[in-house]
């Protein structure tokens, strides 16, 4: 994600009442590349305590991920479908990811590559069961924001001292 675009969003953060904060990063949370990872940091480091800037970067992110493999897996489908020509070097190693790692592993180190919305997407495209799907990826995205969360409030406390 560009750095002033993160940015931005921080100072948006910063400028509003709590509640307005809190529905910031929820935005932010639903933005592919944003997530939760970056939706936490944003809100810890615009002065939002940590136990509210990860559960609004959590519900932000999930939601988005959450309607778009509710509602756009078929579309997902058809276009895989229709698409029978030669496969992309990205397609063949999100193939190779998901043969070798599955629901769990992609869900888990996926947003390393791609954000959640997209790689759930692609996994309910080619077949993965929904459920399992949202269940990884609400794991993995309320992990990656865990973790996020936590290394903003330590950069802040490590500034602070």
């Amino acid at each position: 994600m560009e750095p002033l675009v993160i940015t931005w969003l921080q100072e948006q953060a910063a400028t509003v009442d709590t509640w307005l904060q809190l529905l910031v990063i929820a935005l932010a949370g639903a933005i592919p590349f944003v997530e939760s990872y970056f939706g936490s940091m944003i809100g810890v480091l615009a002065g939002l305590p940590i136990w509210l800037a990860v559960p609004a970067a959590v519900i932000g992110n999930w939601l988005c991920m959450f309607v778009l493999v509710t509602f756009g897996a078929g579309v997902q489908r058809r276009m895989a479908a229709r698409s029978q020509k030669e496969p992309t070097k990205r397609r063949e190693r999100f193939m190779r990811m998901f043969d070798r790692f599955g629901v769990p592993g992609v869900s888990l180190l996926g947003q390393s590559i791609l954000p959640s919305q997209i790689t759930s997407m692609l996994m309910v495209g080619i077949g993965a069961s929904k459920s399992r799907v949202i269940l990884w990826q609400t794991i993995s995205i309320i992990l990656w924001g865990v973790l996020f969360g936590v290394l903003a409030l330590l950069g802040v406390n490590l500034v602070g001292q």
